[in-house]
């Protein structure tokens, strides 16, 4: 099925989201003077303060570990030696210190336009199978507390379980149900949305998940705040299932710690690296533009760098809080983080270039560039080491291991703190869910880097482009 995506803008409504005026543009008076006053760090400083610590701690890292590193080339050889143990821990530790001095910097600046006039915004929601959640995530769409125009395009996929029906028992005035006879793909099924989209503003949502009653006004609001390049914004999403079983339970720290510090540290230099389907906002110009999302295993990484490409900026609203349904059982983790390993090998195959664009975020490229080593490294070698440090054989996973330690843990503290903070301020509060910590803490990356690597593997050897699962 192929559509004409290419709609002219002038069947969009004239109402166009106002920004953020840029600094130099800004003509508000200075506020009066204080006692005493934060001094103004500008987030260039604050990347060179992060970037400084990580060198730092990596340069002690390799000191502290050249006499592991030579025990173990007795056994392994040395050209085996440095990549298992940079793998191990001098690279890990680079990153988690350039993590904890950029949160312990960041401050994040509050969403302006509190008075200004709402834009219009279309909601698209792919559908495969839904029957389950589709009403409620529609009813949560209608509970929304946002004043400006809304559409909602819920795209049937050719679903064969009963979610056309249950879409056909809703009846909302801005709600629009495309129902499609075969099932397309969730890339193919967004575009076929999108050529129905009236505003300037595209939202994505997934079709099993419930909006918290102000997602939709902050995110757009830090859309209209942020600067005037950024042509999307991340929303945070969080898990809805997580008391199912311990493997939602575990996987309601990942997104509430793991995945959400990531995604505001690279929003605080000028970039986050994927807008990720389940919760989006975009401009609707720019997705247009681009010829809406490819038809690929990961189209929400792979259109969010498109975007970063064409030189402009995508942000992150830690506040626009989504609940969607992580897998619940191992195998369906396991497809789920193949598909995620897939869609990164794929953005790095079309989007290459971004390894050279002369921009902070250029540091994450590379970041993610050493992923596919890292859990290579970690699969390979730091599990078959805990195995044999089980019978007390030290040679990779032994005391020098606990060097990443005292980051990590406080690489987890300030997680915590920042998003309790947050969810205090939305009026949430943080479930006790402590033994899905102590798991995730400890025993999480022993499936997550292998299932990783199959999807590297995979996204080298096979061809198909299936949807799969979330």
């Amino acid at each position: 099925m192929t559509r004409n995506l290419q709609t002219s803008p002038a069947a969009l409504p004239t109402l166009e989201p106002q920004r953020a005026a840029s600094p130099a543009s800004t003509s508000s008076p200075a506020p009066a003077a204080t006692k005493w006053a934060r001094p103004y760090l500008s987030v260039r400083w604050k990347f060179a303060f992060a970037l400084f610590a990580g060198v730092v701690w990596m340069a002690f890292s390799i000191y502290a570990a050249d006499a592991w590193v030579h025990d173990l080339a007795r056994v392994i050889s040395p050209w085996a030696a440095y990549p298992v143990i940079y793998g191990i821990a001098v690279v890990p530790g680079f990153m988690n210190a350039f993590l904890v001095v950029s949160l312990l910097l960041d401050r994040r600046p509050a969403a302006r336009h509190s008075s200004a006039r709402l834009p219009g915004i279309t909601i698209l929601v792919a559908a495969y199978n839904e029957e389950e959640s589709i009403v409620s995530t529609i009813e949560s769409i209608a509970r929304q507390e946002y004043e400006g125009p809304l559409q909602v395009v819920v795209i049937n996929d050719g679903s064969k379980d009963s979610t056309a029906e249950k879409l056909a028992g809703l009846n909302y005035p801005w709600l629009q149900v495309l129902n499609l006879e075969h099932n397309v793909g969730k890339a193919n099924a967004l575009n076929a949305g999108l050529a129905l989209v009236r505003h300037h503003l595209t939202i994505t949502v997934d079709g099993d998940s419930y909006l918290h009653h102000s997602a939709l006004h902050n995110l757009v609001r830090r859309y209209m705040s942020d600067p005037p390049n950024t042509r999307a914004v991340a929303g945070a999403v969080l898990v809805r299932n997580s008391r199912k079983n311990m493997v939602t339970a575990i996987q309601e720290w990942d997104y509430f710690h793991g995945i959400a510090a990531i995604k505001r540290l690279q929003s605080l230099y000028q970039g986050t690296l994927v807008a990720q389907g389940a919760f989006s906002v975009y401009d609707t110009a720019i997705l247009r533009e681009l010829g809406g999302w490819a038809h690929t295993v990961g189209e929400d990484i792979v259109l969010t760098w498109a975007i970063l490409e064409r030189g402009h900026r995508v942000g992150f609203a830690e506040n626009a809080c989504l609940f969607t349904n992580a897998p619940d059982t191992w195998l369906q983790f396991i497809r789920q983080r193949q598909r995620w390993s897939r869609g990164l090998i794929e953005a790095f195959k079309s989007h290459w270039r971004l390894l050279f664009k002369p921009r902070m975020t250029t540091l994450f490229i590379w970041w993610n560039l050493l992923f596919p080593y890292m859990d290579l490294v970690y699969t390979f070698a730091f599990v078959p080491g805990l195995v044999l440090a089980l019978f007390g054989v030290y040679w990779i996973a032994g005391p020098m291991t606990l060097l990443v330690l005292p980051l990590a843990m406080i690489v987890n503290y300030l997680m915590f703190t920042v998003q309790a903070k947050m969810f205090t301020e939305q009026g949430l509060k943080v479930r006790r869910n402590v033994l899905g910590f102590i798991f995730y803490a400890l025993f999480y990356s022993v499936v997550l880097q292998p299932a990783c690597v199959l999807g590297y593997i995979k996204e080298l050897v096979s061809r198909s482009k299936n949807w799969g699962t979330k």
